[in-house]
């Protein structure tokens, strides 16, 4: 964790309390920046043009936009998209904050713990065996990659199952 370094061999509640902080100032940082440049997107042509439909997709994200930002925090990539999002279409702010504390209590807790983990001994074992490491993480593409492949080539045979037993159940009386 090199971004973290000065929480090393500090005790867990020091390291959790430390990254809720950090995603407790750097999410809302990320959601009013998206609400600055969504006031001016607005009140441009396109937020004109969009009028009634951008409305529309403000309320529902303001209603059912929460949960989202929750889970976002379980991704690898989305987090600052979702929350830029959030405050480029005005989500109300209180809902916005408590849904992503929530969220940000999972993330301490998972980074704390098992992503710190798993990147500390990736990284060590990079500084020991570069080679090693790389086929690590191509091991580890690959068998994502096999489960990917698997579950869709499941699904489609479902789906071809179903669909050849619909007609069957479609003429009986």
């Amino acid at each position: 964790m090199p971004q973290f370094a000065f929480l090393e061999g500090q005790p867990f509640w020091v390291i959790y309390c430390t990254l809720l902080v950090v995603i407790l100032l750097r999410a809302p940082a990320t959601y009013w920046i998206g609400r600055g440049l969504g006031a001016g997107v607005t009140r441009s042509r396109m937020g004109e043009r969009l009028g009634p439909k951008l409305d529309a997709a403000k309320q529902r994200i303001d209603r059912y936009g929460a949960p989202v930002v929750t889970l976002s925090f379980f991704t690898v990539g989305m987090q600052t998209a979702i929350n830029f999002s959030a405050g480029a279409v005005k989500m109300r702010f209180p809902r916005y904050f408590a849904a992503v504390f929530v969220g940000g209590l999972a993330w301490a807790g998972l980074w704390g713990t098992v992503i710190a983990g798993l990147v500390g001994t990736w990284l060590e074992l990079f500084l020991r065996s570069p080679w090693t490491a790389v086929g690590v993480i191509v091991i580890a593409v690959a068998a994502v990659t096999a489960l990917v492949v698997r579950s869709r080539l499941a699904s489609r045979s479902r789906r071809a199952e179903e669909s050849a037993a619909q007609p069957e159940t479609a003429s009986a009386p």
